[in-house]
């Protein structure tokens, strides 16, 4: 059993540094306080929040936004915009491969618990599954539509592993949740989160939201989805932050969460390791964390934070939250 997990009422922010782009992605390095850095300026960089002078080191470039880094073992791979995958020696300092991976943005790039797989994903609707090591592509799943119900475009936003890296889900833009076996590259079930999509047929013929964060409970058993409420003006993005869990092997929602003080998009997802409550971060503009209970079906805590939060690491004791976003990152302590 995992010990139990800082109190959400230990929040504490302890450093916030600037950056001069926007940060959309953030890989911690198991056991430390350095992290990988992806991008708007196209460049992965990597830092140190407990130097005495935070000041990250650039590593390479893309050639648009990178909006995706994960950590296999001592191998970074980045996924961005221009749709390549780069594998990085974290230890030699040198590229070991680039790999024209998707035809369109890849939306986000995760590490098996194990080192042993990564996975990409991307708005040709394909999620990816890699040998962290080789490069080798091992499944290539394909179980979204490329379209909207109203013929739009539709996208492929993000993914997670459960904890036994046994599970995969992957998320779009009309709120599909797909389930899949990782070993067999097989699809074993599916959950749908509608209300988080918007299609506004009046004002702007337009489609807009989607599921943005997935995360497994520890035990694997629940499946949290999050994004945004519908969009009321598709102008103004006006619409609280939402997220919605599911058991989801009955495909039956067990808890519905609505920030009543955080709009905007749930960025990204995170159980306790204990599994004693969830994370959200996201933002419209001003960002936010919301912690909520999901046995106790009630949100905890809810914390401006200093920029529209992307993404966050969290440390294996869940006393450390490294959150990145617009234009800023930020070290934040429980307990």
């Amino acid at each position: 059993m995992p010990t139990k997990s800082p109190s959400p009422e230990s929040l504490k922010l302890v450093k916030d540094y600037s950056r001069q782009a926007a940060v959309f992605a953030v890989a911690r390095v198991p056991g430390k306080t350095t992290c990988y850095f992806g991008s708007s300026d196209f460049k992965v960089s990597v830092g140190d929040f407990a130097a005495a002078k935070f000041e990250p080191r650039d590593l390479y470039a893309h050639g648009s936004y990178v909006t995706g880094v994960a950590l296999a073992g001592t191998t970074l791979v980045s996924g961005a915009y221009d749709g390549k995958l780069t594998w990085w020696d974290t230890e030699e300092d040198e590229t070991i491969r680039t790999v024209d991976a998707h035809g369109k943005w890849v939306r986000k790039v995760v590490a098996s618990p194990d080192g042993k797989l990564v996975v990409s994903v991307a708005d040709d609707m394909a999620c990816k599954v890699w040998d962290a090591a080789t490069g080798r592509l091992v499944h290539d799943l394909r179980g979204h539509k490329e379209k909207t119900p109203t013929h739009f475009t539709s996208m492929l936003y993000t993914a997670a592993f459960s904890a036994d890296g046994k599970l995969l889900a992957t998320a779009d833009k009309v709120g599909h949740v797909v389930v899949w076996d990782v070993a067999a590259g097989k699809e074993i079930g599916s959950v749908e989160a509608p209300v988080m999509y918007t299609w506004d047929p009046v004002q702007r013929m337009h489609s807009i939201g989607g599921i943005r964060s997935v995360a497994f409970s520890p035990d694997g058993n629940l499946l949290a989805v999050g994004g945004t409420g519908k969009i009321g003006n598709i102008d103004h993005l006006e619409a609280k932050a939402r997220v919605e869990v599911f058991d989801w092997k009955a495909k039956k929602q067990v808890a519905e969460f609505v920030a009543d003080k955080s709009q905007g998009i749930v960025n990204k997802l995170q159980f306790a390791p204990d599994g004693s409550w969830l994370l959200g971060a996201g933002g419209a503009g001003e960002g936010f964390f919301v912690f909520m209970d999901v046995a106790g079906k009630k949100i905890t805590k809810q914390e401006k934070v200093p920029m529209h939060v992307h993404d966050f690491a969290m440390s294996e004791t869940a006393d450390a939250v490294y959150a990145v976003g617009h234009n800023k990152v930020a070290a934040y302590k429980l307990g």
